[in-house]
């Protein structure tokens, strides 16, 4: 066998990104192409009440609202892409009727045959509304609030519990009780949300930006009534997701239903702000934290609540508890979650949901468990480590302790050095700080499948319907291609971005890399053993009688084990059986949910700070993560991931952040000039460290995934770095400056 995986190959599509020659799906030219731009209402509750007739308005097209769109056929449903049913963002498809919900829904629909004729006659349409009270914030509509009784679209309980959390905290010999906030967040992604659809009589193509064709090509066909052999969805390249593409939201129908309406085809392209009220966001949410503990430092209750704001028309909400309620040995834990339906989008997926904010939580109140005993942090963590899940089933693969030894190490962790305010450089006060870091790995997606096939030259191609959205996912899959296949990787290519290939699921939750793997490596090993079998069957052969077991492929050669002499070509036995190429397909099932085993990827985050006690302001010296992530298929794409998620922990903790203004309801922050994330300036020197750990139980090749791991944890870090600088405890995100400097008394 050849050995590509492991090794850090450059990314194949890099040449085609960097001069240009990479398509995104706004770039996408088709003949008589036409325009469209939506309209968002202005009020966050109401209806519509009319339309101003537009004037003489050259090259347009048409005008779309309640009135003349049409209905959809199917309903929309609130369910997750992953699991492989239609995924809309919400349960909620615009322009059925009169009634708005919130800010930026879509009211209409204009088309033109340029994107300037388009968005002229967008912003000249004036939209007559009658607004009615409506409630955008927790302050607003806290008395409202009620207990959920599911998250993420049904996928998870809204409570968990085991043992008697209010009797453990009661008798615990130390109790501490932390309320947290947090501001909204939205993704951002460099690629607005754009979608181009073709009709060919009664078959449509989307051209979509979109982190999962198939889910696309679902819900199309599931709202607009067609069989699904006449959606067809296309996404070589985007440019970016986080989340935000990861649903299926109502623009993408709604190019179809333009392109049909005018006879053409018709591309909608959103612009910056509506990204803030048309793809989801991260929700406004509090969170509070009840811990008990022994005097030792050993948990005994853990009460996790969360509230947050969530649309009217869906019950969702980020998982606060599903890392809490079992990274630490705890007898005692609840975890509940309440809501509020207010007049927002539904919220979504947004990169390391719920873990990113929860472990801000959780690793605060640890870390002022830690001061209050006089622990050294890292120690307790240790001591509180866990060697099962909460249902008591054993991890598939753990590699917490070692991440928290490595990354102290390599950190140069002093846990002599947790007085506050006690290290200084010049005006600045210097702290460091840290936080255990986990992630789901995600089961419930379903079979996935994938193609390989082989050429008489030797050359291979393998197979999925995914799509590239800055993961390295082409480069990746065709290094477990070329390993499986035993070709060499300049010889191997992985073709994907249309749902014409074999079916994968949404990219979501950080199971891209694990579930297309082996998807890839059981259609590359069928095909495999394909050719071995008729190579041992052939009298021509040299390999003719021998045990397929015994034979072995390297470099595009079938060769025996042990006499490595035995053996010929791909391409020679191909060419004597006159077979101009070969394919096979391949499949993979995850396990069952109730599988006997936890499944967390785990990491530690270390973080060095400088604070200005007189300004306020937080400058973040040094980050480092050491990660367990299992079999890394290539180290270069992996430590990027995970480099990308630690700086968009830097932006969580003390940049990003968004408020509604309770008198429009609408966002404070519409644009990147209004909305803060960090840029190069920003950047510290972050490093990423690996621990090897095995995992027979997550999937084929035992990889667990880094895409959101690196975020969680981070702000956590940072913001116990920043009580070490200067004595003041932050439990508020973003970090701002009023927050952590010192009073005005105090500078004299």
């Amino acid at each position: 066998m050849t050995s590509a995986i492991g090794k850090p190959v450059s990314r194949v599509d890099g040449p085609a990104k960097v001069t240009g020659a990479a398509r995104y799906t706004a770039e996408i030219v088709v003949p008589d192409l036409a325009y469209a731009v939506l309209v968002g209402a202005t009020v966050p509750s109401g209806r519509v009440v009319g339309f101003e007739p537009l004037g003489p308005t050259d090259g347009l097209l048409a005008v779309l609202t309640h009135e003349n769109l049409g209905k959809i056929v199917g309903r929309p449903q609130l369910l997750p892409s992953l699991v492989g049913g239609p995924a809309p963002g919400a349960s909620f498809f615009p322009m059925q009727d009169d009634q708005v919900h919130y800010f930026g829904q879509p009211v209409a629909l204009v088309v033109a045959d340029s994107h300037e004729r388009a968005q002229h006659a967008a912003a000249s349409l004036r939209v007559r509304y009658e607004r009615t009270a409506s409630t955008t914030t927790i302050d607003e509509g806290r008395d409202q609030a009620f207990e959920a009784e599911r998250l993420f679209g049904g996928l998870m309980p809204g409570r968990t519990e085991r043992g008697d959390v209010d009797a453990a905290l009661a008798d615990a010999e130390v109790r501490l009780d932390l309320q947290f906030r947090f501001a909204a967040n939205h993704h951002n992604a460099l690629e607005p949300t754009a979608a181009t659809a073709v009709w060919d009589g009664d078959q449509v193509t989307i051209y979509d930006s979109t982190q999962g064709i198939r889910a696309s090509q679902l819900t199309v066909s599931h709202l607009l009534g067609l069989p699904l052999a006449n959606v067809r969805v296309i996404a070589n390249f985007v440019g970016g997701g986080f989340g935000a593409k990861a649903m299926i939201w109502p623009h993408v129908t709604l190019s179809a239903m333009a392109a049909r309406h005018v006879g053409r085809p018709v591309k909608l392209v959103l612009t910056r702000p509506q990204t803030y009220t048309s793809n989801g966001h991260r929700e406004e949410q509090e969170q509070t934290v009840s811990l008990g503990a022994t005097r030792d430092g050993r948990l005994t209750a853990l009460d996790h609540r969360k509230l947050s704001i969530t649309s009217p028309f869906d019950e969702w909400a980020e998982p606060a508890t599903g890392v809490s309620s079992q990274l630490y040995k705890c007898p005692n834990f609840r975890g509940v979650h309440r809501m509020i339906r207010g007049n927002t989008l539904t919220p979504t997926f947004m990169r390391g949901p719920g873990e990113s904010t929860a472990s801000f939580a959780l690793e605060t109140a640890m870390d002022e468990l830690a001061v209050e005993l006089g622990v050294d942090p890292v120690e307790l963590r240790l001591r509180n480590h866990t060697d099962v899940d909460d249902r008591g089933n054993p991890w598939s693969s753990d590699g917490l302790p070692e991440c928290l030894r490595l990354g102290a190490e390599k950190f140069g962790w002093d846990a002599t050095s947790r007085v506050p305010r006690s290290r200084r450089d010049g005006n600045w006060l210097i702290g460091t700080g840290m936080a255990s870091a986990a992630y789901p790995v995600p089961l419930f997606m379903p079979t996935q499948r994938a193609r390989a096939r082989l050429y008489a030259d030797g050359s291979a191609v393998v197979e999925a319907g995914t799509q590239e959205f800055g993961t390295g996912v082409l480069t990746a899959m065709t290094q477990v291609g070329a390993d499986a296949l035993g070709v060499p990787l300049a010889d191997t290519r992985f073709h994907g971005g249309s749902t014409d290939l074999p079916n994968v699921s949404s990219a979501v939750g950080s199971a891209g890399a694990g579930m297309i793997s082996a998807a890839v490596h059981d259609a590359a090993t069928n095909l495999r053993r394909q050719l071995i079998e008729l190579a041992v069957a052939d009298e021509a052969s040299p390999l003719h009688g021998a045990d397929p077991a015994d034979v072995e492929a390297v470099a595009g050669r079938m060769q025996l084990r042990g006499d490595t002499a035995k053996g010929e070509h791909y391409g020679d036995l191909m060419q004597r059986h006159r077979l101009s190429e070969v394919e096979a397909l391949g499949s993979w099932t995850p396990p069952p949910l109730d599988t006997p085993h936890g499944l967390l990827t785990f990491g530690a985050q270390f973080a060095e700070v400088a604070v200005d006690p007189d300004l306020g302001l937080v400058r973040v010296r040094r980050l480092l993560g050491a990660f367990a992530p299992g079999r890394v298929l290539n180290p270069k794409l992996a430590r990027s991931q995970l480099m990308g998620g630690i700086l968009w922990g830097l932006g969580q903790a003390l940049l990003e952040g968004n408020r509604m203004d309770p008198r429009y309801g609408r966002w404070g922050a519409g644009n990147l000039g209004e909305y803060l994330v960090p840029v190069n300036a920003d950047a510290p020197d972050v490093q990423v460290e690996f621990v090897s750990v095995a995992d027979d139980v997550a999937n084929t090749l035992g990889v667990k995934g880094v895409g959101e791991v690196g975020q969680v944890g981070v702000a956590a870090a940072i913001g116990n770095a920043v009580f070490n600088a200067t004595g003041r405890r932050v439990r508020e995100l973003p970090i701002s400056a009023e927050l952590v400097m010192d009073p005005v008394d105090s500078w004299a």
